[in-house]
């Protein structure tokens, strides 16, 4: 049996294609919503959900949970690193989601394994950030922890800098910035199973934004060799095992900008038609036999 992680139910895309997914290949799944798990100190039950012991899945595929304090982030990443520990296939890894989790941990991996990635700095001081601001001069703010281009802020002027790093500062957030890469309005979206790229996408925009979520059109593209290799190599560092890798085709060449370790495909499905949940459960079914 299947055990699917996730705090949406089956609301969203992802999980309800994977659901149907398994019942097209008759592999039983269970949705498991990561409050309602009880962690016990016990190797014969370390984690349940109501009568059902976590141990007792063939593997568990993680699709991400809610934003929530620090508390409960740091209870949900234990149930999984002890699950791992105590021999179950968990997809993402663990390691992997703390990593493409925390943009700054994922970009400086990436710098350090040689991948293009955009000057990238972070602090919790509002001085210290308008200082590097003014060498930069035109940064993208983003939250530390995030998804779907929420909460994102181009900044090109210094009294929008100052404003904006004091009131992040003050709520007690980092100060977390990019150097702005032109990119066209336009990025690509890669995804990555294993050691092939299955399908990927231009993300069209009328703005510097290009999520989906943000309005940006899903376009199939068809990725040169360069750009492949490039999306495998950023989801290996990581250590993903499948992932959404994002890309953006700057005056100097391409950058990564983010490795997503639990991807959404909806505009990725419409725009290639290519059947990703029933190849990522084939990989990991795959997996699970080995």
């Amino acid at each position: 049996m299947i055990g699917i992680l996730t705090e949406g139910g089956e609301k969203g895309f992802a999980v309800p294609q994977l659901l149907k997914a398994a019942e097209r290949k008759n592999v039983k799944t269970k949705i498991i919503p990561m409050r309602k798990l009880v962690l016990g100190v016990s190797a014969n039950s370390p984690a349940s959900l109501g009568n059902l012991n976590l141990l007792d899945f063939d593997v568990l595929i993680f699709r991400g949970f809610n934003q929530g304090s620090l508390e409960e982030v740091i209870l949900r990443m234990d149930a999984l690193h002890r699950l791992q520990r105590l021999g179950m296939k968990i997809y993402n890894p663990p390691s992997a989601i703390e990593k493409a989790s925390d943009k700054f941990y994922a970009s400086a991996l990436l710098e350090e394994a040689g991948l293009p990635t955009p000057r990238t700095f972070v602090t919790e001081d509002a001085s210290e950030a308008l200082k590097i601001f003014k060498q930069m001069g035109d940064v993208v703010v983003k939250p530390l922890f995030g998804s779907q281009g929420k909460g994102m802020t181009r900044v090109t002027d210094i009294e929008t800098a100052s404003r904006v790093f004091e009131n992040l500062a003050f709520s007690n957030l980092v100060i977390y910035m990019q150097e702005f890469v032109p990119h066209g309005n336009r990025d690509i979206r890669a995804f990555t199973i294993g050691e092939e790229v299955v399908a990927a996408m231009y993300r069209i925009s009328n703005s510097w934004k290009t999520n989906v979520f943000q309005g940006a059109k899903p376009v199939a593209c068809k990725l040169e060799p360069e750009l492949e290799e490039l999306s495998i190599k950023a989801a290996k560092v990581v250590g993903c095992e499948y992932a959404g890798v994002d890309i953006l085709e700057g005056p100097s060449g391409p950058v990564i900008i983010e490795v997503n370790s639990s991807p959404t495909w909806k505009g990725l499905y419409q725009a290639t038609k290519v059947p990703i949940a029933d190849l990522l459960l084939d990989y990991i079914l795959k997996k699970v036999k080995q």
